[in-house]
């Protein structure tokens, strides 16, 4: 346990701050899962819809510093491959 007030507030920001991390992220793979479900069921309308939704989250995600900036590109850059692969 903490054994100053600075040592306790800052467990109490940190924990909120890993619930929120952990909600962006799992919302992060879900947008990515209907993404690639999308690219894998060949439907280009739909894969584009959710390529631009996942890119502006990363975006917002990498912002908020939940994940890092190369990160948020490499999966840009690799899921915009995969659209462009799409006949």
């Amino acid at each position: 346990m903490a054994n100053t007030k600075s040592a306790e507030k800052r467990m109490r920001t940190s924990e909120r701050r890993r619930l929120r991390n952990r909600g962006v992220k799992s919302g992060l793979r879900k947008l990515e899962k209907t993404f690639l479900a999308a690219v894998a069921g060949g439907k280009k309308d739909e894969a584009q819809k959710g390529y631009r939704e996942l890119s502006s989250a990363l975006d917002k995600a990498a912002k908020g510093g939940v994940i890092p900036k190369p990160t948020a590109s490499r999966k840009k850059s690799r899921l915009a491959a995969r659209l462009n692969g799409l006949k």
